[in-house]
């Protein structure tokens, strides 16, 4: 099966029109409750986002306290705050230009963060070093993320640039790539199998692109998203040396782009990068949803660890851009906006690009800076936050592992409904099995069968999830994405009028 047709696994068009009035729909239940229309529900359980305040998650305390201080520094002096939480206000302040928060910050982002946000990598990457000159903060990483496909993107060339992109993947990382002129060479992951990335299909999908498009880039998502896989130690050397041999790009993406970057149209300066680019780049948009891997057997390895520990060639020559956010994880703070790069063994001439394409947009918001700042440097025991902090983040821990395994066991327990076990991130990506009947229902409503389930189960159930067909999926197969990063009585609400829904469902067009 050719992988670079029209009709390919990812949202076509249509598709595109489908989720708009997805939209729609939810706008309009939303203002006929607020009327007082009667429905079998009193409000919507959103979950078709990885916002996890959206979903009803507080936010860390630690966090607001610190946010406040610094936007009202009279608290400093306010003995309700905790006295780490006033110092820590008192030196961010005394960082900020002006000792403001309204003030501008360096382009790369306020010094002594990023300073911080460097030894917070080398930490998490047991000793690998990390130099901060070559760390950008951002106005979050998909701020970022658009910049680096600017940039690899060569929009001259005769042949068309490809990216390898992995099927389930972000839906809003193929728009951006195909308005950019680029061509998704989608890879399959095995759902059968956990939704593990093979190498052989790695080949497969490179291959494939033979004649189409010129592939200079791996997009990589891990944990994956909508899939809920977590990559081991020996897969990410194997991607690493495939790579490698292939002259790829790697990128590892879990980050939504909005609509503002992948709809924006910019002047690239592919050309000339590709005249100074002469080794391969490896971009690893690393773990937005570190602190959430729950498999029993899975743990959290960082792309640059395992380039590190491989040794020579490859932790000489491989080039690399690794991206985190305060958006997605325990952080969750999705609103402020705020992530970081660090770019590895990079050309300089090509690093004279980055920083030109990095500094068109002023500075990454300082109030984000300040919650990257926290996610570095949590509370350590002995502060008077700590014990707090630690319960909070553990309630957060507790309550993604109930939901996950609730979720599991209620899904598979309904005919019709599969869900591979998940190892990490805040989403499940369970695979619906419809009847006939059901299929030809939504053919003649001119709707892919996965969104009239979401259709019709956002309208009879009041619960909003993404429909399968915008992350692509193997032709044939359809399923739907949930956030379980929920407060576990609403996870039981939902799960309750899921279950109620499919069950009605399968019974009507059995």
């Amino acid at each position: 099966m050719s992988m670079l047709q029209e009709n390919d696994p990812y949202m076509k068009d249509m598709k595109q029109v489908e989720t708009a009035a997805l939209f729609r729909q939810i706008i309009r239940i939303m203002e006929e409750l607020r009327q007082g229309v009667k429905k079998p529900y009193k409000e919507v359980i959103d979950v078709a986002s990885g916002d996890p305040q959206k979903t009803g998650m507080k936010p860390l305390s630690f966090v607001r306290q610190i946010l406040a201080a610094c936007l009202y520094p009279q608290l400093i002096n306010d003995n309700k705050l905790p006295v780490d939480v006033r110092q820590r206000a008192q030196r961010l302040l005394g960082e900020c230009p002006g000792g403001s928060v309204g003030s501008y910050s360096a382009t790369r982002g306020m010094p002594d963060i990023v300073h911080r946000v460097s030894e917070y990598i080398s930490r998490r990457d047991g000793g690998a070093w990390s130099n901060p000159e070559n760390i950008y903060i951002s106005p979050g990483s998909q701020w970022s993320l658009a910049n680096i496909f600017q940039i690899l993107v060569n929009t001259e060339a005769s042949t068309r640039t490809g990216i390898l992109t992995p099927v389930p993947g972000y839906n809003t990382s193929i728009l951006s790539i195909k308005e950019l002129g680029a061509v998704p060479v989608p890879y399959y992951l095995d759902e059968e199998q956990g939704w593990e990335l093979h190498m052989e299909e790695l080949h497969r999908a490179l291959a494939s692109a033979k004649g189409v498009c010129n592939p200079v880039a791996l997009y990589i998502i891990n944990p994956g998203n909508p899939s809920g896989q977590v990559q081991s130690r020996q897969s990410i050397q194997e991607v690493i040396q495939f790579a490698s041999e292939k002259r790829l790009f790697i990128l590892a993406d879990e980050v939504v782009l909005s609509k503002d970057y992948y709809l924006s149209k910019h002047k690239r300066q592919s050309t000339q990068i590709q005249q100074v680019n002469t080794w391969t780049y490896v971009c690893n948009f690393l773990k937005v949803y570190q602190d959430t891997v729950y498999g029993e057997k899975s743990e959290f390895v960082s792309y640059k660890r395992v380039l590190a520990e491989m040794g020579p060639p490859f932790s000489d020559t491989v080039e690399l851009a690794s991206f985190h956010s305060a958006s997605k994880g325990m952080l969750g703070e999705c609103g402020l906006r705020c992530g970081y790069v660090e770019l590895v063994n990079l050309d300089p001439a090509v690093m004279k690009y980055i920083y030109t394409q990095f500094s068109k947009d002023s500075c990454a918001p300082v109030l984000g800076q300040i919650a990257l700042d926290v996610m570095a440097n949590p509370p350590q025991p002995g502060d008077p936050s700590y014990p707090f902090y630690i319960e909070e983040t553990q309630h957060i821990r507790t309550t993604l592992v109930h939901n996950v395994n609730r979720a599991l066991t209620a899904f598979n327990s309904l005919p019709g409904l599969t869900c591979q076990p998940g190892e990490g991130g805040v989403f499940v990506f369970p695979r619906l099995d419809l009847p006939p009947r059901a299929i030809q229902k939504a053919k003649e409503a001119g709707l892919g069968p996965d969104t009239f389930y979401c259709v019709n189960l956002l309208e009879d159930a009041g619960v909003f999830a993404r429909p399968g067909a915008e992350y692509g999926q193997k032709e044939g197969t359809h399923h739907i994405r949930i956030c379980i990063m929920t407060p576990p009585d609403i996870m039981e609400e939902l799960l309750r009028r899921v279950t109620s829904f499919h069950t009605q469902l399968m019974k009507d067009f059995s």
